[in-house]
C-alpha cells in the first residue's frame, strides 16, 4: 500500500467522511467540503480526489474545477443514488470512475491500490522513487515562516533554509518577501533591483511562471529565485488579500517549494499567507517573552481558526548556554513539536549580514558557520 498517496475527500457530511474513514485506513487523507476545495485544493495538491456528489447538484462543475487545477490528478466520483445521465457527465467531466455508496465501498479500495501501483511504476520509470530529492512539478509545498516577536531571526530562518535547500537539492526553489512595508531579504542577499512582487499585481487574472520569473531576483551562488518586498506602505496597502494567494497558488504551480517570510504583525494578507501553508515555522527564542508571545499567538491561531494539527512546527532560534530557558524547558512549557535548534552563532552571522552574503554558498560546504551547519542539517532531514 503507497501511504504517501495523498487523498483528498470532498464530502459535506460528517456521517459520510466517517463512513470513508473506515475504508481509507491507515492512508494520508485530508478531508474538506464542497464549499472549501478551491481553497484546500492548492494547498494540499492532492494526487486522488474522492469527490462526493454535492447536495445541492454541482458535481459536474466541481470535477471540472478540479480537472483545471490538477490536470494530472486522478478523480472519483461517489454519489448514494444511481444516475446515468449523472455518470455520463462526470465522466465526460474528467472523472475516471463512478462508485455508488455503499454499496460499492469495497470497489474503492481496490481501486485506490491500482492507482498506487500504477503512480509507483512511473516514478519508478522517471526514477523518482529512489533518489528522494527528484520532484512534481505542479505540486509545490508552501513553506511560512512567522513569528509574533520581532528579533526572532525569522528573516535569517527563512532566507537560510531557501538558499541551503536550492543549494542541496534539485528543487526548484521560489522565495518570497511579504514584509510588505519594509522588506528584509533583499539584505541577506545583497539584492539591488526595482523589481518587486508589486510589479506582479497588473497580470493577478492571468498570473504564471513567466511573470514570476520576470520579476524574481536571482541569487548570486545559488541561483535561488527571490521576489522582493516593495518596501513602501503605500504600495503594501494597495496589494489585496486576492492578490497574495493568487501570487502563492501560482508559485506552488511553477516551483517545488514556496518559502515565505511573513511580518510579525496580523492581518488579511498574513492570515491568506498562512492559510495556503503547508507547514508554518515558528520561529521563537528561549526566553520568558518569546514563550508568553507563542502563547497568544497560539490562541489567536484558534480565534482565526487557523488550521495547524500537522502544520505549525517550532523552529528554535539563537540556542546557546547563556539562555534564560533550554529546549528541555520549552518541551514542557509547549505541546508544538520542535523541528529544529539554531546555534547562538553572533560572530558567523554578522559577518555574512554585514558583508551581505548568504550562510551557506556552495552544495557540501566544508567551512560553514556554526547556525549555517544547523540550518543545512535541518534542511536535509526535510530531503531525506
Amino acid at each position: 500500500m503507497n501511504t504517501d498517496m495523498k487523498i483528498l475527500v470532498v464530502a459535506d457530511y460528517d456521517s459520510i467522511q466517517n463512513l470513508l474513514r473506515e475504508s481509507l485506513a491507515q492512508r494520508n487523507v485530508h478531508y474538506t467540503t464542497s464549499h472549501e476545495v478551491k481553497k484546500e485544493i492548492d494547498r494540499i495538491a492532492p494526487d486522488v480526489v474522492l469527490l462526493v456528489q454535492p447536495e445541492d447538484g454541482t458535481g459536474v462543475e466541481l470535477v471540472q474545477y478540479i480537472q483545471g487545477e490538477l490536470p494530472e490528478g486522478i478523480i472519483i466520483f461517489l454519489t448514494e443514488k444511481q444516475d446515468f445521465a449523472l455518470v455520463r457527465d462526470v465522466i465526460r467531466a474528467g472523472a475516471i470512475e463512478y462508485i455508488l455508496m455503499p454499496d460499492e465501498l469495497t470497489l474503492l479500495t481496490d481501486r485506490l491500490e491500482k492507482i498506487a501501483e500504477l503512480e509507483q511504476h512511473q516514478q519508478r520509470k522517471k526514477g523518482t522513487v529512489a533518489t528522494g530529492k527528484a520532484f512534481v512539478r505542479g505540486r509545490g509545498k508552501v513553506y511560512s515562516f512567522y513569528s509574533g516577536k520581532g528579533g526572532s531571526g525569522r528573516t535569517q530562518m527563512a532566507t537560510g533554509f531557501a538558499q541551503s535547500l536550492k543549494l542541496e537539492s534539485t528543487a526548484r526553489v521560489l522565495l518570497i518577501d511579504l514584509n510588505l512595508q519594509y522588506g528584509g531579504v533583499e539584505t541577506f542577499f545583497s539584492l539591488d533591483s526595482t523589481r518587486t512582487l508589486a510589479d506582479l499585481v497588473p497580470v493577478i487574472n492571468e498570473m504564471n511562471e513567466n511573470h514570476i520569473r520576470n520579476v524574481s531576483q536571482r541569487e548570486t551562488h545559488s541561483k535561488l529565485e527571490v521576489l522582493v518586498s516593495p518596501r513602501d506602505a503605500e504600495t503594501a496597502e494597495n496589494i489585496s488579500e486576492e492578490f497574495i494567494t493568487r501570487l502563492i497558488r501560482a508559485s506552488r504551480r511553477s516551483y517545488d517549494f514556496v518559502i515565505l517570510d511573513l511580518p510579525s504583525y496580523m492581518n488579511e494578507l498574513t492570515y491568506s499567507a498562512l492559510e495556503e501553508s503547508d507547514i508554518i515555522y515558528y520561529v521563537m527564542n528561549l526566553d520568558t517573552p518569546s514563550v508568553q508571545t507563542y502563547r497568544l499567538v497560539e490562541d489567536l491561531f484558534r480565534r482565526l481558526r487557523i488550521d495547524t494539527q500537522g502544520r505549525l512546527e517550532i523552529v528554535v532560534n539563537k540556542v546557546g548556554r547563556d539562555n534564560e530557558l533550554n529546549v528541555s524547558d520549552l518541551k514542557g512549557l509547549i505541546q508544538t513539536p520542535i523541528t529544529a535548534e539554531i546555534c547562538r552563532d553572533h560572530r558567523g552571522v554578522q559577518a555574512a549580514v554585514n558583508q551581505g552574503q548568504p550562510l551557506q554558498r556552495e552544495a557540501n560546504e566544508k567551512k560553514l558557520s556554526a547556525a549555517a551547519k544547523d540550518i543545512r542539517k535541518w534542511v536535509l532531514s526535510k530531503l531525506s
